[in-house]
């Protein structure tokens, strides 16, 4: 039986290269130690740096066939622990970013969802203002604004003068001022 414990680790690679479980295994125990002392050291996080070990070492069996021949195999595995960790962090930077980026359109929702409530009530307490004006007044003034008819056609339909209907709308423009206050600019 072949003494892969003996084996160089160039030679452990051909027989990978060619699917020999048992070279595999000698370089997983040969490396692993190493490899996971030196990730520890750059993620600081001991289950973290098993799955990225599990990943290169999972990596390293399903591409076997395309592993280059190298006499520098730690070095091949390091960089390749290297690699995962840059990914890792990369991946990591950009889960930080999103996160980020949803809790700002969170906080605009909520600030959109203020201003919308907000622009109810300011709608609901004008509404009553301009229900509480005088009857005649509060017909020329919604003629005006809602119906959007000029002063011409609202003394037309109503059969009064023009300058009536420019005092009435006037006159409702003054007491909701008054009444509304700054609230009145929304109107």
């Amino acid at each position: 039986m072949l003494q892969y414990k003996i084996l160089s680790d160039q030679e452990l690679t051909s027989l990978l290269r060619v699917g020999d479980k048992y070279a595999y295994t000698e370089i997983y125990n040969r490396h692993k130690n190493l490899l996971q002392n030196h990730l520890y050291k750059k993620l600081g996080d001991l289950e973290l740096v098993k799955d990225v070990l599990q990943d290169l070492f999972v990596k390293l069996w399903d591409q076997k066939s395309e592993l280059p021949i190298t006499d520098n195999l730690p070095g091949y595995l390091f960089s390749a622990a290297r690699n995962r960790v840059f990914n890792h962090l990369s991946r990591q930077q950009v889960a930080s970013k999103y996160i980020s980026s949803l809790h700002t359109f969170i906080n605009e929702d909520n600030y959109i969802t203020d201003l919308a409530i907000r622009e109810k009530e300011f709608a609901k307490i004008i509404r009553q203002e301009i229900e509480a004006l005088p009857a005649k007044m509060r017909e020329v003034f919604l003629l005006s604004r809602d119906g959007h008819f000029s002063h011409e056609e609202i003394a037309k339909q109503l059969g009064i003068s023009p300058q009536t209907v420019s005092k009435q709308i006037s006159n409702a423009l003054k007491t909701l001022r008054l009444r509304l206050g700054v609230l009145f600019y929304f109107l």
